[in-house]
């Protein structure tokens, strides 16, 4: 019979190795966003069932591992169209949406205005809105970026 305390210490260390995979997913986010990205890849190189992985990088982070990729692409995009130079369309190719339906959406979603609205904005020195984190709650887990769900993402919005 196991003694009660190790049960925990396994539990325990486990949960260490899992904080571990997903501070790893989450650098790699930040590393690689301008790629195509899916959940299913993600937990592959983490070791993980993707639905595993959405739950504790959600418990973990605040957001789903799609909610912190689509937040960093949307916080660089801010970052080029303050820069000027480049459009909306070499903007959203520019920071890896799989769309510009899909990247106009949820920049409009996280900063409150629409993209085009935001570069006039820059382009004035006025002070920029700043990026919001999604809302939690309410909206499906989306586990792939594959061009068969583009069309369900940019439908949704």
């Amino acid at each position: 019979m196991c003694h009660p305390g190790w049960k925990r210490a396994r539990l325990a260390a486990q949960r260490l190795r899992d904080l571990a995979h997903l501070r790893r997913v989450r650098d790699r986010i930040d590393r690689e966003y301008a790629r195509p990205l899916d959940v299913e890849e993600l937990a592959r190189g983490a070791d993980m069932a993707a639905g595993h992985l959405s739950r504790e990088f959600r418990l973990a982070y605040g957001r789903s591992p799609y909610g912190y990729l689509t937040a960093r692409r949307v916080a660089h995009a801010t970052a080029l169209l303050r820069r000027g130079g480049l459009g909306e369309t070499e903007v959203s190719a520019a920071v890896g949406c799989p769309s510009h339906g899909v990247f106009r959406s949820r920049f409009t979603e996280l900063v409150g205005v629409e993209p085009a609205a935001y570069r006039r904005h820059a382009a004035a020195g006025a002070a920029a809105p700043a990026v919001h984190p999604p809302a939690r709650g309410g909206r499906p887990v989306r586990n792939r970026e594959a061009s068969d769900t583009e069309q369900k993402l940019a439908s949704t919005t």
